[in-house]
Parts: C-alpha cells; sequence; structure tokens
C-alpha cells in the first residue's frame, strides 16, 4: 500500500516514515525538501498519484495567527484538493486535544479551520488529536520566559511520547478510515507547571519557573482541563518518569 506522509523530515514525520517502512509499506516521505510543498500545490499531485493513505503531520513555519491560518486552510484545501482527484482513500490528520476549547489562541483556530476542511471533504478521514508530545515540554517554557524566570499555568496536561503517537498514527494508517476523531494521550495527568520544573531541572536549565494561572498558551487562557482529553481513545506507553532520565540540554525543546 502506498502511504505518503505529509511533513515526512519532522520529528514526527522521519518517526512515522520509518515506522510504516518497518511495517512493509510503500511510503513516501513528502515535504519541500523531496519538492512536494502543500502551501504552493509544486509536486502535490505528482505524490498523491497512486496512493491509497495520505497522513498529514506537517505544520505552519510560523505562530503567527494570520500566517498560521493561511498556511492551514491554503495547505489542506490544495491537499485534500489533489487527493479527490487521485482517488486517495484515506485522509489522516495530526491535530491536537483541546483545539474546540482554546478558540481564543490564533494557531489552535487554524486547527480547527484545518478539521473543518477534513470533515467537509469527500475524503474519507480519520483526525487523531493528541496531547503535547515529551520532547516538546521545553518549548512551552521557552514560550513563557520573563528574564531568568518562566511562568507557567498549572492546567493539566497529559503528555504523550512521541513514539507512541507515531504508532497511533501508523495502526490509523493501516486501518479503515473512522470519518471522525480521536484522541491519544499519554497514561499520567500532571499540573503544567510541575512537569516543566522537572523537565528544566532533567536538562540543567537554571530557569526558575513560576506557577500563574493567567499564563497563557498560544494565547489562549488554559482552564483545569483544556488540554486533557475526557476519554482518550488509546493511551500511550511510555510514562514520563522513563522518559525523563534521558533529557539533556541538546535534546530537549527549550531553547
Amino acid at each position: 500500500m502506498k502511504i505518503v506522509v505529509i511533513g515526512g523530515t519532522g520529528l514526527i514525520g522521519s518517526k512515522l516514515v520509518k515506522k510504516l517502512r518497518e511495517m512493509g509499506q510503500d511510503v513516501l516521505a513528502a515535504s519541500p525538501d523531496s519538492g512536494v510543498n502543500t502551501l504552493t500545490g509544486d509536486g502535490l499531485q505528482q505524490a498523491v498519484a497512486g496512493a491509497q493513505v495520505v497522513v498529514d503531520v506537517s505544520n505552519s513555519p510560523s505562530f503567527e495567527d494570520e500566517a498560521a491560518m493561511k498556511f492551514f486552510k491554503t495547505a489542506t484545501g490544495n491537499l485534500l484538493a489533489a487527493e479527490k482527484a487521485a482517488g486517495v482513500g484515506h485522509h489522516v490528520a495530526l491535530c491536537i486535544v483541546g483545539t474546540d476549547r482554546l478558540q481564543e489562541s490564533g494557531y489552535m483556530r487554524a486547527k480547527m479551520a484545518q478539521e473543518s476542511l477534513i470533515k467537509a471533504s469527500q475524503v474519507p478521514y480519520t483526525i487523531v488529536r493528541s496531547t503535547q508530545f515529551f520532547e516538546f515540554i521545553g518549548r512551552i517554557a521557552q514560550g513563557t520566559v520573563d528574564g531568568r524566570s518562566v511562568r507557567v499555568s498549572s492546567a493539566y496536561i497529559q503528555p504523550i511520547a512521541a513514539d507512541d503517537v507515531v504508532a497511533a498514527l501508523a495502526d490509523v494508517a493501516v486501518g479503515t478510515p473512522l470519518n471522525e476523531t480521536m484522541e491519544v494521550a499519554g497514561p499520567d495527568r500532571f499540573h503544567m507547571d510541575d512537569i516543566v520544573r522537572r523537565v528544566l531541572k532533567a536538562a540543567n536549565d537554571s530557569r526558575e519557573v513560576i506557577t500563574d494561572r493567567n499564563a497563557r498558551y498560544f494565547g489562549a487562557l488554559l482552564g483545569e482541563t483544556s488540554l486533557t482529553p475526557e476519554s482518550p481513545s488509546r493511551l500511550g506507553a511510555l510514562r514520563f518518569a522513563e522518559w525523563a532520565p534521558y533529557v539533556t540540554l541538546g535534546t530537549y525543546a527549550g531553547r
């Protein structure tokens, strides 16, 4: 089965391409570097020709409101049109748990627009909403820098290892389209401020973490459970405590 992975050279994309190939699938890693650009449409029709499944794990290069909206609406529209013309039987998209609850954020509004386009298309689909990756927790701190400290909400977070997200995406890609949204999350819940402290400490990052109920996440004010699923379809296997000892300044996404 030919599977095209859009964003196939990023953190999740490269892992997914490897996983699917290990499963015996014919996989094309598509990205601007390989001549496939969903924003301009360049190389898109050639990439999806003969594909049974397309998995979109791409992301906007900018998190600015208008740029993110332009990216997700344009890229998703181009991709779905190419898939429809090629007769692709399953569109899989990686999205974010809590998107619908965080519409104060321009980035989350853009992700919701992406989901709406997918649902309105005539291409069978599965939307996989994931919680935050272990590997990106440091980025939360990076986005809240205040001198030598960071201000972080105490809202709950249920992070998941990137490898567990990849395993879920791979299973979905070779399965039957659900034509609905499923959610994946890690096995444990934490307060965001606590887990950011643990990541910074493990990475020997000396910045102080200040708990701030008004700290924003991608521009949105968080409720206690804004980022956690009510009843996830699938839980990751790797616990944060098993992953944290391997965090270093060179591998976490904080700087």
